[in-house]
């Protein structure tokens, strides 16, 4: 688990003789970014801007990114995605599921690359994984897949626990394939699940309060609701707390396991690319990640009262001491 490797993009795509509208057009092309602000999109775009650096494109030189942020409101994605379509970019680009759909919705004609969505087919993102059909393409987190395997880690650091919560989004297209997973893991492990839902920008207390009064012994927190708080609200509740991004372990909160999302973000730009000199989404298959990584966060694990096996701490990739 020490590298990080994708599945190369399969296939070659159709690349019409045009170098793409913008440069048909003579001017710079413009890239819309659209996320929904949980987690903070600073380390998605800094990967992003990583990736097109690295295809050639500079930001101010020879693209022009315009960048559309919800601040963890769902409801303001629409609007932010028809303001991106009525500029008229080239490509959108969009970090996890709620903003890809939004910017479905606006457009079936711009281009959409999406990175780390949850479950692009289950979701309808895509017709599939190899043949993406419509206007997006990209990279899937392997989400539903994400989801199982936190259930198992629950399972491994707290063998002797009934019941665990899920923290999950109410207005994220992706919630029932995830919850369904986690059910089904949870059925075979032998574990209760207490499923509480909330939106991206409400108080965490309620429900957290919730979760305690209902004795869950861990929390498995969906991506699409991760921001700082938190950590420190499961910390301040003693829940052994886990998700798919590092930002959770950072801020005091126990694991995350998930893709090298710095990769998939850097990757989405391999498709801005291929699309900027004519490629077609339907015709580049979506990319799936082939190695995860594991960060525990070792203080929050003593502050817990966990025994963190010796085996398991070797798996870690990365241990917050």
């Amino acid at each position: 688990m020490n590298r990080r490797e994708f599945i190369a993009i399969a296939g070659g795509a159709v690349v019409w003789p045009a170098i793409g509208r913008a440069q048909m057009a003579g001017r710079m092309p413009v890239i819309g970014v659209l996320v929904l602000g949980n987690p903070p999109p600073e380390l998605f775009l800094t990967a992003l801007r990583d990736g097109l650096r690295g295809a050639g494109y500079v930001d101010g030189q020879n693209i022009r990114i315009e960048l559309r942020n919800a601040r963890g409101q769902t409801d303001r994605l629409a609007e932010n995605a028809a303001e991106l379509v009525a500029l008229k970019v080239d490509v959108i680009v969009t970090f996890q599921t709620p903003p890809a759909s939004a910017a479905l919705q606006a457009t079936r004609e711009i281009p959409i690359v999406m990175s780390g969505a949850g479950d692009p087919v289950g979701t309808g993102l895509v017709a599939s994984l190899p043949r993406p059909g419509g206007n997006v393409t990209g990279t899937s987190a392997g989400g539903v897949e994400i989801a199982g395997k936190s259930v198992e880690l629950v399972r491994e650091l707290l063998p002797n626990a009934r019941r665990f919560a899920v923290l999950a989004n109410e207005n994220d297209g992706f919630t029932r394939p995830y919850l369904a997973e986690i059910r089904r893991m949870a059925a075979i492990a032998g574990l209760d699940v207490e499923v509480v839902m909330t939106r991206p920008a409400a108080p965490l207390e309620p429900a957290f309060e919730t979760m305690t009064s209902r004795r869950a012994e861990a929390v498995i927190v969906q991506g699409s609701l991760l921001r700082p708080e938190v950590g420190a609200m499961a910390a301040k509740h003693r829940l052994p707390a886990l998700s798919t991004l590092k930002i959770l372990p950072s801020a005091g909160g126990l694991m995350s396991y998930a893709a090298s999302f710095s990769d998939l973000h850097r990757e989405a730009a391999v498709y801005v690319d291929k699309i900027l000199k004519g490629a077609k989404p339907a015709d580049l298959p979506v990319g799936f990640p082939s190695k995860f990584e594991l960060v525990l966060n070792m203080r929050a694990a003593k502050e817990l009262g966990l025994a963190i096996p010796e085996a398991f701490l070797l798996r870690a990739d990365e241990v917050i001491e």
